[in-house]
C-alpha cells in the first residue's frame, strides 16, 4: 500500500503508468491513490489508457501466444501423459478439448450453428443491464434535484 502511494506521489505519470501496466489486482488502490492526492485527470486517465491499452495488453498477447505455441501444447500433452495413473485417462480429454478449442478460434466462435447461450451468461447480461438502467436513473435523479435546488429553491429566497 505504502508503495503504491510512494509510486504515485513521487512518480506521477510514470508511475500511474507502471501500476497500469503490469498484470495486478491492486490497480484499483492507485486509483484511489490518486484520488487522495488529488492528481489531475487527464494524467490519471492518460497513464492508464496507455498502460492499460497498450502495454498491458501486448505483455498479455506475448504471454498466450508463447504459452499457446504448438511446441509447448505438445509439450503438456506429454507432461499430462506421464501422470502416474490418471495421466493417460486425461491424456484424450485434454487433446480432444484443445481440438475443439482450435477450431472454435477459427470459424470465430461457432460451432455448426448458432452459438448456445448459457443460462448464467443470460443472467448475467440482464443483471449487468439493470445495473446500467439503475446508474442512469439515480444520475437523471441527481440532476433533477441539482436543478430543483439550485432553481426552484434559489427563486424562493430571492
Amino acid at each position: 500500500k505504502q508503495w503504491y502511494q510512494r509510486r504515485v506521489r513521487g512518480a506521477g505519470f510514470l508511475g500511474i503508468l507502471l501500476c497500469a501496466s503490469i498484470p495486478n489486482p491492486l490497480f484499483d488502490l492507485a486509483g484511489l491513490t490518486c484520488g487522495h492526492f488529488l492528481v489531475p485527470f487527464t494524467t490519471f486517465f492518460g497513464a492508464t489508457l496507455i498502460g492499460k491499452a497498450i502495454v498491458k495488453m501486448h505483455i498479455q498477447m506475448l504471454f498466450v501466444i508463447f504459452i499457446f505455441s504448438k511446441h509447448h501444447l505438445e509439450t503438456l500433452e506429454t507432461l499430462i501423459s506421464q501422470i502416474p495413473e490418471i495421466g493417460p485417462a486425461l491424456h484424450a480429454p485434454f487433446v480432444e478439448f484443445m481440438d475443439k478449442q482450435k477450431l472454435r478460434l477459427r470459424s470465430g466462435g461457432k460451432q455448426g450453428g448458432a452459438p448456445s447461450e448459457s443460462v448464467l451468461s443470460k443472467c448475467f447480461e440482464v443483471f449487468v443491464v439493470g445495473m446500467i438502467l439503475y446508474f442512469v436513473i439515480s444520475l437523471v435523479n441527481s440532476l433533477a434535484q441539482q436543478y430543483y435546488k439550485d432553481n426552484v429553491e434559489g427563486k424562493k429566497q430571492k
